[in-house]
């Protein structure tokens, strides 16, 4: 009797480690993908300002010829 119930906590003690590993695996994807998207906005944000300074540039230097 008392090995049926060690089996059943010890069944109910891994579901619930189980259940744990879950969420701790999708609240490191979501912070994961808040970060990404954190860093492609900082990219394109970057790139625009390198684009704009480029073609100020190339006007500058149309306008020497």
């Amino acid at each position: 009797m008392k090995l049926n119930r060690f089996k059943q906590l010890y069944k109910e003690n891994k579901a619930q480690l189980s259940a744990e590993m879950i969420i701790l695996i999708a609240a490191i994807i979501a912070i994961v993908l808040v970060v990404v998207t954190q860093l492609q906005k900082t990219t394109n944000k970057a790139n625009k300002a390198v684009d704009k300074k480029s073609n100020d540039v190339f006007k500058q230097i149309d306008k020497i010829d």
